[in-house]
């Protein structure tokens, strides 16, 4: 809970000093901007934490599984990586949005 709290306030002061990184004479465009930048970290930050976890959770069985049968370490080593790259796909989806949030936005030209 601690933790949320903090990352909520962190959010919080960065939404609240990026106007002044971003000040200029249209406050509209400037607006537009600072969501942009704050939806495009959100993105990136969610999806690597998503991953690290599941990566975690997936590596940690793989160890406990080849620890109870050692026999089958090779079939649960081949479908750990399959499930690794699958999961490491979700952050390399996050870095494209990310990035077509900030070099692609439509709404900011």
């Amino acid at each position: 809970m601690k933790r949320v709290v903090i990352a909520g306030l962190m959010i919080l002061g960065i939404m609240l000093i990026s106007g002044v990184a971003f000040a200029q004479a249209d406050a509209g465009k400037a607006m537009m901007i600072q969501y942009t930048v704050l939806a495009a970290g959100l993105a990136i930050g969610l999806g690597a934490i998503g991953s690290g976890i599941g990566m975690g959770t997936a590596i940690g069985g793989a160890c406990e599984g080849t620890s109870r049968n050692p026999e089958a370490g090779g079939r649960i080593l081949t479908t750990m990586i399959i499930g690794l790259a699958m999961i490491e796909s979700l952050t390399i989806y996050a870095l494209v949005v990310a990035l077509i949030l900030l070099f692609g936005n439509p709404y900011i030209k």
